[in-house]
């Protein structure tokens, strides 16, 4: 049952890309639909539950989610630019790679010497998969070349808010389910304010964003079981198991959503990921 647990957040995060896209809206439906989704979930969740949580603390955690639509944003926004085989594995390493820096300077994370050593390591694994999914054939147009750059580089900043949204329940008392609902909130509190923001208003009347609700009960079945996971497997094993989610998406992406791969973007894209995955186990199980 264990085994089962484990493997749940990594199935339901990997398909949460491909249902994403199935969807016929724009990045802004699917980040609406997907927050109030996960609300939606964590009002049931606080029913079953009734989980107990300091203000402070809920209004801790609603920062977190708010950071959360930033990052997440930026991936769906990612997903109709490059694709979600391409998207899926350079913003999981660029997440790893982040969350590994801040426990490390901001709670004293690998102490050890050999902790720091395999450290290093696993980063440079990932820098390294990073690189090789992000290669292309040079007879790519300059005008895609220059397109998939700007993207990139949105996608590198926005990881930004997926790297608080980590760190902020690291620092928290509470943790867990009881942190699931104020953090639904605040994503749903930064949606509003984002299509105020961006003047979109007529988004809360379009299908495809009450078609995107899916999206946010996928994210909720893959965080939920994420909990329960982390609860009776310890953090290490869920979270590195949590990561196949990438292989999923990555090749779900080529599959079921036909992004079309040479044969030499392939092979890179697939090595890739091997590194993506042994630099996630080596930097979380030291």
């Amino acid at each position: 049952m264990n085994i089962i647990l484990m493997l749940l957040p990594a199935v339901a995060w990997g398909i949460l890309p491909l249902a994403v896209e199935r969807i016929n809206g724009r990045p802004v439906n699917q980040i609406f639909g997907t927050a109030v989704g996960t609300l939606l979930v964590s009002f049931i969740v606080y029913a079953v539950i009734h989980p107990t949580i300091s203000l402070a603390s809920f209004i801790l955690a609603a920062f977190a989610g708010g950071f959360w639509i930033i990052g997440q944003l930026g991936q769906y926004t990612a997903y109709h630019e490059i694709g979600v085989s391409q998207t899926m594995p350079i913003s999981t390493g660029l997440q790893l790679i982040g969350t590994s820096l801040i426990g490390v300077f901001l709670f004293g994370e690998w102490a050890s010497s050999n902790a720091k050593i395999f450290g290093v390591i696993g980063i440079l694994l990932l820098i390294i998969g990073i690189s090789l999914t992000a290669v292309h054939d040079r007879k790519m147009q300059q005008s895609k070349n220059s397109s998939q750059t700007k993207t990139l580089i949105m996608l590198f900043l926005t990881t930004f808010g997926f790297l608080v949204y980590n760190a902020i329940p690291k620092a928290m008392a509470t943790s867990g389910l009881a942190i699931f609902l104020p953090e639904s909130v605040g994503m749903v509190i930064a949606v509003l304010i984002y299509i105020s923001a961006t003047h979109q208003p007529k988004v809360l009347r379009e299908k495809a964003s009450w078609q995107s609700l899916l999206a946010g009960i996928i994210f909720s079945f893959a965080a939920i079981t994420y909990i329960l996971s982390v609860r009776d497997n310890g953090v290490n094993s869920a979270f590195v198991v949590s990561q196949l989610s990438v292989v999923i998406s990555t090749i779900g992406g080529m599959v079921f959503l036909h992004e079309k791969k040479s044969h030499r973007e392939l092979s890179f894209t697939l090595i890739g990921l091997f590194l993506i995955v042994i630099g996630a186990i080596t930097t979380t199980i030291i």
